[in-house]
């Protein structure tokens, strides 16, 4: 007993020497230290009183990072504390790198299934294939293990050897011995032709050197003499590292041009970044896609962009986070992501969403009532506007997958005719030409025709939802052979459906039946021909006197 007070004492007054050298190390910028101070000492003598006192045992851990995380949350949603079991994930989101085996995993049913081997890695070059269950990892059963837990045992140093057991769809269960490279996930995990004569360069990360890719995939389109344009394509891309925002707009700004400016509360970090190197393309037409899932280094390089009126940005609204972020280095191992300043595009605006709180629910930012905006001018001299997000030049509404389609995806009943399909048949066709044939689309109705991929629309969820009101309100009985009625003829088929949505789910199936042969580059190559953005932007680059009419004054209201 006496030991245990010891060691909370010794606990206590280190809480109080950890906090005084942090009150110390303060910069003078007229902080009140009474204040630090005073509201210090009564953190460390709460947590004290709770650690002797509380009924239960506390864990000083788990109780520490509640209280440090949600003073974090009373900031902004970007400021965080990493720690440091956190930092290797930290690692990878800013560098792309790891040691394993390169292949994405996810969950199905006891076991973890590969999802996605990434070509030229050690998980491809050992031919270990989408679907294949990992059963065993080291002769160790994984039988309801997580897919955290799984990768934490696929990951380790380069060079060193992982023993799995998979179980695969028409062949059974197989040993792999693979051994771990060094990976790094690409910032450009696709670039090719759209056609003859449009380029497509996908950008889904901004780690190191994210430049330097989307420069060296720009020449190498470039040797193909009947490129006229080229799209570049940030949809979902969430950020990253923002000098690689500058570099991606110098691939085709001339040198010297100011890209983005920060601001911030300490002065010495105001800075303004230009572009450093001679670009490699000023003049081709171009697009940028965006959408909800474009944020930060995305949407400098979007409204840069539109600002330069460098080309035309086309799609939905972009996030909405305008704030910079800097890492500081804490005690143990551990770190703090803390914003500290907000970027401004080159007209001035800055992006951030006006308030964090009210956004739609994939967190971009909701509508900004126009007389919270303010105006800028683009370079040519047309109209844009702060508040939240980049406004495309051209928008294209969103299309939402229909419940049947959104039900067979969530429930992997996509993904494993996919399986299946590659475990017979060793070829197919190339991405762009694959077309799924009527029998085989037949083949997929049989395959789920036993399967539970039951769904409500809307429109049954309102009469559920009439119904629980009549019932509390006592009008029920009245209305109940209505609501019979009303509930049979609302009652879907599910085989209807699914031919009703014939075209959309057979899109589906041949993306994911593509990604099989041709991996990441079949997801691009087979969505072309149906993705409404890209053929939006085919449009308006195929047309001259569209795309320069864009990047004029008057088109924008």
């Amino acid at each position: 007993m006496l030991n245990r007070l010891r060691k909370k004492i010794r606990w206590y007054y280190l809480v109080i020497a950890i906090g005084l050298l942090t009150l110390f190390s303060f910069s003078n910028n007229g902080t009140n230290y009474f204040e630090i101070s005073k509201n210090l000492d009564i953190f460390a003598t709460l947590f004290r009183e709770i650690n002797t006192y509380y009924v239960d045992e506390v864990d000083v851990g788990k109780l520490m990072r509640k209280a440090v995380d949600e003073m974090l949350n009373s900031l902004d949603p970007y400021t965080n504390y990493i720690s440091e079991s956190e930092i290797e994930d930290f690692r990878f989101q800013m560098t792309g790198q790891y040691g394993g085996i390169g292949a994405q995993v996810g969950q199905k049913g006891d076991y973890v299934v590969i999802t996605d081997p990434y070509e030229g890695f050690p998980a491809q070059k050992e031919d270990l294939r989408a679907g294949d269950a990992i059963i065993e990892i080291e002769g160790k059963s994984t039988k309801n293990k997580t897919t955290s837990d799984i990768s934490k045992l696929l990951k380790g140093q380069p060079g060193t050897k992982v023993k799995l057991k998979i179980k695969r769809e028409g062949s059974g269960e197989m040993e792999k011995v693979i051994t771990r490279e060094e990976i790094h996930v690409k910032n450009v995990p696709y670039f090719g032709m759209i056609n003859n004569e449009t380029g497509y360069i996908k950008l889904q990360s901004f780690t190191n050197d994210a430049g330097k890719e989307v420069k060296d995939a720009l020449v190498e389109l470039k040797k193909n003499p009947a490129l006229k344009s080229v799209i570049l394509d940030v949809r979902g891309n969430p950020g990253g590292l923002l000098h690689e925002a500058v570099n991606i707009v110098n691939v085709f700004v001339p040198q010297g041009q100011e890209v983005v400016s920060t601001k911030g509360k300490v002065k010495e970090w105001d800075k303004i970044y230009r572009t450093l190197n001679p670009a490699i393309d000023t003049e081709i037409p171009m697009v940028v896609l965006t959408n909800r899932g474009s944020a930060s280094a995305s949407e400098i390089v979007s409204g840069s962009i539109q600002d330069l009126d460098r080309g035309v940005v086309i799609g939905q609204k972009t996030f909405g986070k305008g704030l910079v972020q800097s890492t500081r280095p804490l005690s143990y191992n551990t770190q703090l992501k803390v914003t500290t300043a907000k970027y401004y595009t080159p007209s001035g605006r800055c992006i951030q969403a006006l308030d964090y709180s009210h956004r739609n629910e994939d967190g971009s930012v909701g509508s900004v009532p126009d007389s919270l905006k303010k105006e800028f001018k683009t370079r040519n001299g047309r109209k844009v506007y702060d508040g939240g997000g980049v406004d495309p030049d051209v928008v294209v509404g969103q299309i939402a997958l229909s419940k049947i389609a959104e039900s067979l995806l969530s429930r992997q009943l996509i993904f494993d005719f996919a399986t299946i399909y590659r475990s017979k048949n060793e070829k197919i066709a190339a991405a762009k030409e694959f077309k799924l044939s009527e029998v085989e689309f037949n083949d997929f109705k049989k395959f789920v025709s036993d399967k539970d991929y039951g769904y409500s629309t809307e429109s049954e969820k309102a009469l559920e939802d009439l119904k629980k009101k009549a019932r509390e309100e006592k009008y029920f009985d009245a209305i109940a052979s209505t609501y019979e009625q009303l509930k049979e003829k609302l009652r879907h088929d599910k085989e209807s459906d699914i031919e009703k949505n014939k075209a959309e789910i057979i899109d589906l199936l041949e993306e994911e039946i593509t990604r099989r042969y041709y991996f990441q580059k079949a997801r691009y190559e087979a969505s072309f021909a149906h993705d409404e953005d890209v053929q939006e932007a085919l449009k308006v680059l195929n047309d001259a006197e569209m795309y320069q009419t864009l990047l004029k004054p008057t088109t924008r209201k």
